[in-house]
């Protein structure tokens, strides 16, 4: 009896062995593949367990690791060919639309007939449109690229939300609407990328001047939380946070957007660690950037 106890006591203690080496094997196995999953790396799993069992899920698990990898880097290919073609795209357009600008300020310098300063004026309309929209695209792809060209500074987002407002005043004089401003008086002093925080406000009253029922709500409070508000029926069955996606637009039967205005305002949102927040609640959409 002696005899028979050792040995399952011995079994026991074998296999509890076994048990423990095969856990400790498969947290090994878990931690190395959710680092390697995290991170962009050509390296692959290793495991010190002799386990057949364990080697054949190793085995496995690299492979998709392979195969993980194998997509990333054709995306990332495939991305940065897109970028590349956009770059060139509105770079050789601007060429074009220089030389016609050009032309038709001569023109207009001509003596012309009432019906031919019409056309003329729809041409600028039109050329003026095709500039924003190629410079657009151009400082996107060049900003998705990952190259930034200034250094932080210290921005007084105050002022330079005052600046954007009257930037925009006589848009908003066009178009009958009379803002509620509300701007703390409180100096909100931020370390930031200048050129970035000029543009996304520009971008956030721009946008909402686009989709605006006729209101507008701008608010900069003491905490440094700029909220920009405006009624929009044409917002209702869109999910606000597509807005933000690149050359994602509302169809509301205009032509005047590329899709990428407030893609470029999460983009250096997120370059500069801000908060950002889009809501849409009883018609009223309200994008929020926490400075």
């Amino acid at each position: 009896m002696n005899y028979l106890l050792i040995v399952c006591l011995i079994i026991i203690l074998f296999l509890s062995m076994k048990i423990i080496a095969m856990r400790l094997s498969l947290k090994e196995l878990k931690e190395g593949y959710e680092e390697r999953a995290r991170i962009h790396t050509n390296t692959l799993l290793t495991v010190s367990s002799r386990d057949r069992r364990v080697r054949e899920l190793a085995v496995s698990m690299n492979k998709t690791l392979e195969k993980l990898r194998d997509s990333y880097n054709r995306y990332e290919n495939g991305d940065q060919e897109i970028k590349k073609a956009i770059t060139n795209i509105s770079h050789d357009l601007r060429t074009p639309l220089t030389a016609i600008s050009g032309y038709l300020e001569l023109a207009q310098r001509q003596e012309k007939s009432p019906g031919m300063e019409k056309y003329l004026s729809v041409i600028e309309n039109r050329t003026e449109h095709m500039k924003k929209l190629t410079e657009e695209l151009f400082e996107y792809s060049l900003m998705s690229g990952g190259e930034i060209t200034e250094d932080k500074q210290e921005v007084n987002v105050n002022r330079m939300l005052e600046d954007c407002i009257m930037n925009y005043y006589p848009s908003l004089k066009a178009m009958g609407i009379n803002p509620e401003i509300d701007i703390t008086d409180k100096k909100i002093i931020r370390n930031l990328y200048p050129t970035y925080v000029e543009r996304i406000l520009s971008n956030l009253v721009s946008n909402a001047l686009k989709y605006s029922d006729g209101d507008l709500e701008i608010m900069l409070s003491d905490e440094g939380i700029l909220r920009v508000t405006n009624s929009s029926d044409k917002l209702s069955n869109v999910d606000v946070n597509k807005l933000f996606d690149r050359f994602f637009t509302v169809e509301t039967g205009s032509r005047n957007s590329t899709g990428l205005g407030l893609s470029i305002v999460k983009l250096f949102t997120e370059r500069m660690d801000l908060r950002l927040n889009a809501t849409y609640e009883n018609g009223k959409i309200a994008i929020e950037v926490g400075f």
